[in-house]
């Protein structure tokens, strides 16, 4: 447990001495959404009867950020890792694969987590929330950082420098985040878009973390759970073949 314990707080102080990048900024990006799609569609738009559309951005807006957080975090530190050769130094003690893979996506959690809070406790002065269900916040919030922690792994091992991995984030990363269901209902778009939505697993995260705030979603939370579970799983059984494997890690 030493070489685990030394590997999750080297990944955590990674980012918590750039806090203000890794942290701060997200939250300032989230709080410049708000401004800008409360101020403009306010007044036009009702998802919910009993939740004012700034009040039905705010949950999206934590989620999205905590995902794409827990993301950069794994898979920036494994790319930073490879290119300047410093992975070796993680390789070579005797830390098992399971504890490889656990460290960096419990540092990527934090961080997901703590970007989250900063977004949530910087947005509560723009529209009451209410926390109906607090349990389900915290299930998706945590398999959506491990999710996005895990997928931040797989990137990280797969890419061979940083233009691979931006490539990844931005045309896997972004368009899944954007089009989740951050920003609107399901239920405005046109029936094929519907359907097109119901194969994007983040939308399930964003519907079933939502649904813990106003106790109202597009879909029922247990299946947003199911769907996540299968998800969580998978990813995770995949990255942990990919490093038993060492691909791409090991010569």
């Amino acid at each position: 447990m030493i070489g685990f314990t030394t590997l999750l707080y080297k990944e955590v102080l990674r980012f918590w001495k750039v806090g203000f990048q890794t942290v701060a900024a997200p939250v300032i990006t989230a709080l410049l959404y708000l401004l800008i799609f409360s101020h403009v569609l306010e007044t036009h738009v009702k998802v919910y009867e009993t939740v004012s559309y700034t009040a039905f951005l705010v949950p999206g807006l934590v989620m999205m950020s905590m995902l794409q957080n827990a993301f950069a975090n794994s898979s920036s530190s494994l790319i930073q890792s490879k290119v300047t050769g410093s992975i070796i130094f993680v390789l070579l003690p005797p830390i098992s694969y399971q504890a490889f893979y656990l460290a960096y996506v419990l540092a990527a959690v934090v961080r997901g987590i703590s970007v989250g809070v900063g977004v949530l406790l910087a947005t509560l002065w723009f529209a009451p929330l209410q926390f109906v269900a607090p349990l389900w916040i915290i299930v998706f919030a945590l398999l959506g950082g491990a999710i996005m922690g895990s997928l931040g792994v797989i990137g990280g091992i797969w890419a061979d420098k940083f233009d691979q991995l931006a490539a990844f984030q931005n045309f896997l990363i972004m368009p899944l985040t954007f089009l989740s269901g951050v920003f609107y209902s399901i239920h405005s778009l046109p029936p094929f878009w519907q359907q097109v939505s119901h194969f994007n697993p983040i939308f399930y995260m964003i519907d079933g973390f939502r649904h813990g705030f106003f106790g109202v979603s597009d879909v029922s939370p247990w299946h947003s759970l199911v769907v996540v579970s299968v998800c969580f799983v998978l990813l995770t059984t995949l990255t942990l073949v990919l490093l038993k494997r060492g691909y791409k890690l090991r010569a």
